[in-house]
C-alpha cells in the first residue's frame, strides 16, 4: 500500500496474543514490531515516582536544592519462561502468516534470547528476508563491577519479500555530524542518516512521555521505524502492545493500529494514553466499551 491516504485508525484488543491474532487474515498488515518479554528469569518491578520541591525533602536535586519524593504507585510482573522458544515461536509464525507482501517485521529483543530468536526467524521467513540487526543503545542506570555493562537492545528486521519492501529512505530523521566542520555547512545544516546503531535515551523516569507502565519504549524509536518501514494509511500491529508507544507513533504519523496485550493494566493505561485517536476496544474478536475514563468509537 502507498499513500492510500486511509484515515488513522485505533483498534486496542484484550486477550492472549495468539488467540486473537488467528482472527486476522493473511497479509493483512504492512509493518509488524513486538516487544515481548525478554526472559530475564526473574520477578520485574517498576515504582512510580514524582518529585515535590520541599526545604524539608528526602533528596538533593541541582543546586543544592532539596525535594521530597511521593510514590505514586507500582507495577510488577514475571518475565520467566521455562521454554521461551516454544512461547513465541507459533507468534513468530503468526506475524510472517500476516505480514503484507511488502512488508517489515521488527522483533525487539536482548541480549539473552537474540541468538536463539534470529536463528528462529532464519527458519521461519528464510535467511534470505534478514535485512539488518538494529542496535539500540541507550547510556542510563547502573553500571556493573562484573562486567561490561549491558547499555543495548537488539531489533531483528525481517522483510516478508527480501526484494521488495517499503523503505522511506527521504523520510529518516537525520542525526548531527560529529565533525560538522570537516563535511562542510550544507551537509551539516542537514545532518546524516543513522546506522544500525542508533542512541537513543530510554523515556525519562520524569519526563512528559512516561506512563508508568515498567518496559515503555520511547516513541521516538518507535516514529523511525513506522516512518521508514510504512506507508501512510498502511496497518500497523503489536501484538505485546504494553504501553502504546507503537500505536502512538503509528496514528499521530498518519497510520492505522492494532493493539494487542493480555494485561487489563496495560490496556488501561493505552486508553489514557491513546485518548485522543478515540480508539475501539475489543475482547475476544468483539467490540467492548472501553476502561472507565477512555474515549472510545461506536463498532
Amino acid at each position: 500500500m502507498t499513500d492510500s491516504g486511509a484515515a488513522p485508525t485505533l483498534e486496542i484488543h484484550l486477550g492472549d496474543n495468539l488467540e486473537a491474532l488467528s482472527r486476522f487474515e493473511d497479509g493483512s498488515f504492512d509493518l509488524i514490531y513486538i516487544d515481548p518479554p525478554f526472559n530475564t528469569g526473574k520477578a520485574q518491578a517498576r515504582t512510580r515516582l514524582r518529585t515535590i520541591r520541599d526545604d524539608e525533602g528526602d533528596r538533593t536535586g541541582f543546586q543544592g536544592k532539596r525535594y521530597r519524593t511521593v510514590r505514586l504507585g507500582a507495577s510488577s510482573w514475571n518475565d520467566v519462561f521455562d521454554d521461551f522458544m516454544a512461547f513465541i515461536e507459533p507468534r513468530l509464525r503468526e506475524a510472517h502468516r500476516l505480514l503484507a507482501p511488502q512488508g517489515s517485521f521488527f522483533l525487539h529483543i536482548d541480549y539473552r534470547e537474540s541468538h536463539y530468536c534470529k536463528v528462529l526467524l532464519d527458519a521461519i521467513f528464510g535467511r534470505e528476508c534478514f535485512i539488518n540487526e538494529i542496535v539500540w543503545a541507550y547510556d542510563y542506570g547502573a553500571r556493573s563491577k562484573r562486567r561490561w555493562s549491558a547499555k543495548h537492545d537488539n531489533i531483528l528486521w525481517y522483510a516478508k519479500d527480501p526484494d521488495n519492501y517499503t523503505y522511506r529512505h527521504d523520510d529518516i530523521d537525520r542525526i548531527p555530524y560529529m565533525a560538522p566542520g570537516l563535511v562542510g555547512p550544507e551537509k551539516a545544516a542537514r545532518g546524516k542518516t543513522p546506522t544500525d546503531v542508533w542512541w537513543q535515551t530510554i523515556v525519562s523516569p520524569n519526563g512528559r512521555e512516561k506512563t508508568g507502565y515498567p518496559t515503555q519504549k520511547p516513541v521516538a524509536v518507535l516514529n523511525r521505524i513506522v516512518r521508514v518501514h510504512s506507508d501512510p494509511g498502511d496497518r500497523v500491529l503489536d501484538f505485546f502492545a504494553g504501553s502504546g508507544t507503537t500505536g502512538e507513533a503509528a496514528i499521530r504519523n498518519g497510520r492505522r493500529a492494532v493493539l494487542v496485550d493480555s494485561n487489563p493494566e496495560a490496556v488501561r493505561i493505552m486508553a489514557r494514553r491513546l485518548a485522543f485517536a478515540a480508539p475501539q476496544f475489543y475482547e475476544a474478536g468483539r467490540p467492548v466499551p472501553g476502561p472507565a475514563g477512555s474515549s472510545s468509537r461506536a463498532a
